[in-house]
């Protein structure tokens, strides 16, 4: 270290030498006491941005596949109902396919009941398919009833 500067730069963080004495030039190391430097806080921004963008984005995709998983369970459930109607019933479904709406969960839904003789000859395959107003699958399921 050289002598004090006259400046007071010594006193204010900064090395002091005699180049800078002499041309009024100032070192660039600095004591913690005088914070960050404005690029230093630019990039803690960008990358803080950064991060709260890809929460924000998850945040998203789980909403919109909380949604999904919604509408699939209460279709499911729809898709059970008419399965146990369909097994407990004393009359078996006819042969063919079925078509009808239920409301169950506050929605309508729309459901197609296929009904067909299984490989083995004592058994009938029931298909039950249930989609959401917008067409889209929400539930299918596969019985199967014993002939009599």
């Amino acid at each position: 270290m050289s002598a004090p500067d006259r400046h007071g730069a010594a006193e204010h963080g900064f090395a002091s030498s005699r180049r800078s004495a002499e041309y009024g030039f100032t070192s660039q190391r600095r004591s913690a006491e005088y914070g960050f430097t404005l690029i230093e806080l630019m990039v803690a921004l960008a990358v803080f941005s950064i991060a709260a963008l890809a929460l924000l984005r998850l945040e998203g995709a789980t909403l919109t596949s909380t949604g999904v998983l919604a509408d699939r369970t209460i279709g499911q459930i729809v898709a059970r109902n008419l399965a146990v109607e369909a097994l407990t019933d004393p009359v078996a479904p006819s042969f063919g396919e079925a078509r009808g709406r239920e409301e169950n969960g506050g929605r309508k839904w729309t459901w197609t009941r296929r009904s067909v003789r299984a490989t083995d000859l004592n058994l009938q395959q029931i298909d039950i398919a249930v989609t959401d107003d917008a067409g889209r699958p929400a539930g299918s399921l596969t019985v199967f009833r014993a002939l009599q």
